[in-house]
């Protein structure tokens, strides 16, 4: 298992364009992917339900957990991701 931390620094935080990226290059991945947050609550990182459940805003950290075949590429493509700011 690999697991990474980012802020996110997009100003709008993680409404549905970046929770639908990130669940899009998530399932690029056979690994599996989970997201938490500082206060311990978790999502499938592979559904936008979950992810837009969690609530995370500008200055959020988002904890990265990757675990299987390809769990070093999805994390730091995912890590990428939220560091790009998901192009905003």
């Amino acid at each position: 298992m690999i697991v990474v931390e980012g802020i996110l620094q997009n100003k709008t935080g993680f409404h549905i364009r970046p929770a639908q990226l990130f669940m899009e290059k998530a399932n690029e991945f056979k690994a599996g992917v989970m997201v938490k947050n500082e206060e311990g609550m978790e999502a499938d990182g592979k559904s936008i339900l979950g992810l837009m459940t969690m609530g995370f805003e500008y200055g959020s950290k988002i904890i990265i957990e990757a675990n299987g075949d390809d769990e070093e590429l999805a994390a730091k493509a995912l890590l990428d991701l939220v560091n790009s700011k998901f192009g905003e």
